[in-house]
């Protein structure tokens, strides 16, 4: 059996429908997941989310058995300077999101570090201002919804791409109670490292994502790229983490019809190294 700390994203299974990557992930053994809902990247959940579809997701979720950690949501550029139109499109998608988190019992919704872009809409400073107000707005909901609020950061695609941008935004969110999401690949893809990563937000991170890397390239399988996890786990586990951890294996250096077995290697290598 797998360490219970550790979980598998839906995204590891894009290519599936919900019900059938669910199917897959129980099948190998897994109980908990984190819920993809990002466009482009995973339509395991619609992006044009009314409550029909709200309750037919989390129909599918509490169908399976899995447990849900996170849900793995987006709800625009948080950089970009919104019109009324847009600011009240945006407070409905988070609604809606927050009402999948709250109802598939997940402790939190992940939301993005900015835009993907590497360059700000106005400047740095104005930028990461917003998208912190934007996160502690979204985290003041989430509370309303007796869930959390987390944001994958850094993002080697997204505005808080390096280790400096990221330690930018976590000193905007102190004391607001967003969380931070750690994804080694997205670390060890922006050429930074994870220890250091680690010991700038001691105290800050609230889940970690598992994949691995090169400079330049998040999309390896666990032991194709640099990531040094067993040195990573042993810091976290120093520094005082006890979350859990998720396969996000959105990789493309394996077929399909071998992911089933390099999700469940790549679980074996992280319970033994828990």
């Amino acid at each position: 059996m797998f360490n219970p700390r550790i979980g598998c994203s839906s995204i590891s299974f894009r290519h599936q429908d919900l019900p059938t990557a669910l199917r897959t992930i129980s099948d190998l053994g897994f109980h908990e997941i984190d819920l993809g809902a990002l466009p482009g990247v995973c339509n395991h959940v619609p992006y044009e989310l009314d409550m029909a579809a709200v309750e037919a997701v989390t129909g599918e979720v509490a169908a399976s058995g899995l447990l849900v950690r996170s849900v793995n949501g987006d709800i625009g550029d948080l950089n970009a300077v919104l019109d009324a139109g847009a600011r009240d499109a945006r407070e409905r998608h988070l609604e809606a999101l927050l009402t999948l988190t709250a109802n598939t019992g997940a402790k939190a919704l992940v939301l993005p570090c900015g835009a993907l872009s590497h360059h700000p809409v106005r400047g740095l400073d104005e930028d990461l201002d917003l998208v912190a107000a934007q996160l502690a707005w979204a985290g003041q909901r989430a509370a309303e919804f007796g869930v959390e609020l987390w944001t994958e950061s850094l993002h080697f695609l997204r505005l808080c791409w390096n280790l400096e941008r990221a330690e930018l935004l976590a000193q905007r969110l102190a004391g607001t109670g967003v969380g931070i999401v750690m994804d080694f690949s997205h670390i060890v893809a922006a050429g930074e490292d994870p220890l250091e990563y680690i010991r700038r937000h001691q105290g800050l991170i609230s889940h970690v994502h598992l994949r691995d890397a090169v400079p330049g390239n998040i999309n390896l399988s666990i032991g194709n790229g640099d990531a040094d996890f067993a040195a990573g786990v042993n810091a976290l586990a120093a520094s005082g983490y006890a979350g859990h951890f998720s396969l996000e294996l959105e990789t493309r250096d394996i077929t399909h019809d071998e992911r089933p077995a390099a999700t469940a290697k790549a679980a074996s290598y992280f319970t033994d190294l828990l």
